[in-house]
């Protein structure tokens, strides 16, 4: 490689994350072949609060042509399409009733589901005694939530004989 003092700019970033993006560049052109040097502004001649990467005058051409295509956005999180959305996880009613034991009934089917690690969810309240009282579970765990529940109901009807 070069004297220093011989090499050339071909990126140079003064932003907030410019020693990020200088030294994303520096592996861009290692990738190429391109061996480059980091510099930031302890090094003479390079702005205060930027960062450089320089190569051999010889990888000129090259490198400015890879250091001239645009940086990839990293992948916004927040930015989620409705296809990649699972409906998977969406609760459906497993328990409903209007009954005047309703409630009663829907806190033992959650704490049955709850100790068996299926997550579930009582909707209702008795504050509102014309509403059903419903138990909900995860669409995915509805059948076994559902074999759970037979298999409980079973047992009882054979303790009760």
């Amino acid at each position: 490689m070069a004297q220093k003092s011989e090499l050339i700019t071909v990126f140079r970033s003064a932003e907030t994350d410019a020693k990020t993006d200088a030294t994303e560049m520096q592996e861009r052109l290692s990738q190429a072949g391109i061996q480059s040097v980091l510099v930031d502004d302890d090094t003479p001649g390079v702005i205060e609060g930027s960062w450089e990467v320089r190569v051999a005058p010889e990888d000129r051409t090259r490198a400015e042509a890879i250091a001239s295509a645009p940086l990839p956005e990293p992948e916004d999180e927040s930015e989620v399409s409705d296809e990649a959305l699972s409906h998977d996880l969406d609760f459906v009613t497993l328990f409903r009733s209007q009954k005047h034991d309703a409630e009663m009934e829907a806190t033992a089917i959650h704490s049955l589901l709850e100790a068996n690690d299926i997550p579930s969810v009582v909707v209702g309240s008795s504050a509102f005694p014309s509403l059903p009282v419903e138990v909900r579970v995860p669409k995915t765990r509805l059948e076994e939530a559902k074999d759970l529940l037979a298999e409980t109901e079973q047992s009882a009807a054979d303790g009760a004989e």
